[in-house]
């Protein structure tokens, strides 16, 4: 048992630096680290629009004044108004609710089952193994995008729906990465040290193995997030996501397209810049993340 123990204790040590980066003063975590601060800051940023949104604006996302229809920014509509008097700035800030619920669930549905899967093959092996990553190819064989819109369009024009298709076309990748680590992980000393004594191979999936990779899921989820965001806009851009009247990013550059050649660019401005911003921001924070996360990466720093 003393073996296990300090076999397993060897195993945290490369978490122990991140852990104590948490600990040191906030101005020198900034100094150290500060794409791991300005993704982050990013991040709640768009998590407090999308929570506070009935603050932060008292415009109607969706019922609009028709006789202010198409008016340019100004001081009383920083990013105008669409054709029904909408205002725009009120249904990007709502917009965020749905991309960011969808991105969650989504990224949820694909870390659970993906994770699932890959302990599974990576763990049991042999007939499990080959079974389960046939599964993942035949996912893998299509591209994600155009898997998507396959099974949304299957199940139904629905926000749920789009956060089914999303989140199955994220299983893959947890599913991969996690047997990947599962089979770098399952031969060190720990584990076989754990099975010499008689601990369930559940215990020793859920106590030991998953706690050690668990720096990667959170990188890979952190990314997939963004993906998740741009899936979702692409979907509601084609009108397989969320349906009007519901502020959508994808659903609302869609709608205010047909203006543009009318030099009424506003429309379309504020969602995509939305996009942007949101995307940009899970992904800095993820490749931050990476760095901050990584052993070899702090040594050097």
């Amino acid at each position: 048992m003393t073996s296990v123990i300090g076999s397993v204790e060897q195993t945290s040590v490369a978490s122990r630096p991140a852990a104590a980066d948490l600990r040191r003063p906030r101005g020198q975590l900034i100094r150290r680290h500060p794409r791991l601060v300005i993704g982050g800051g990013l991040v709640v940023l768009l998590l407090f629009v999308a929570i506070f949104a009935p603050l932060l604006t008292h415009y109607d996302p969706i019922v609009g004044d028709i006789e202010n229809s198409l008016d340019p920014p100004s001081a009383a509509h920083w990013l105008g108004t669409d054709d029904q008097g909408r205002d725009v700035m009120a249904r990007v800030l709502y917009g965020a609710r749905v991309s960011l619920s969808v991105a969650a669930i989504s990224v949820t549905i694909g870390v659970v089952v993906g994770v699932t899967m890959g302990l599974a093959a990576g763990y049991a092996g042999g007939t499990t193994d080959l079974l389960l990553m046939r599964v993942i190819d035949a996912l893998l064989a299509f591209p994600g995008l155009l898997l998507a819109i396959s099974i949304t369009a299957a199940l139904g024009a629905q926000l749920q729906n789009a956060m089914i298709a999303i989140g199955i076309v994220a299983i893959p990748v947890y599913a991969r990465l996690t047997r990947a680590q599962i089979l770098a992980l399952k031969e060190r000393e720990f584990v076989t040290a754990a099975r010499a004594i008689g601990v369930a191979p559940i215990f020793i999936a859920l106590r030991h193995l998953l706690p050690n990779m668990a720096n990667a899921l959170i990188v890979q989820a952190t990314l997939t997030t963004a993906f998740a965001i741009l899936q979702e806009a692409v979907l509601s851009f084609l009108g397989l996501g969320a349906q009007p009247p519901t502020p959508s990013w994808g659903q609302d550059i869609n709608y205010n397209q047909r203006y543009i050649t009318n030099l009424v660019w506003w429309g379309t401005v504020g969602p995509g810049l939305a996009i942007f911003i949101a995307v940009f921001a899970f992904n800095f924070l993820g490749d931050a993340l990476r760095d901050w996360l990584d052993p070899q990466f702090r040594r050097r720093g």
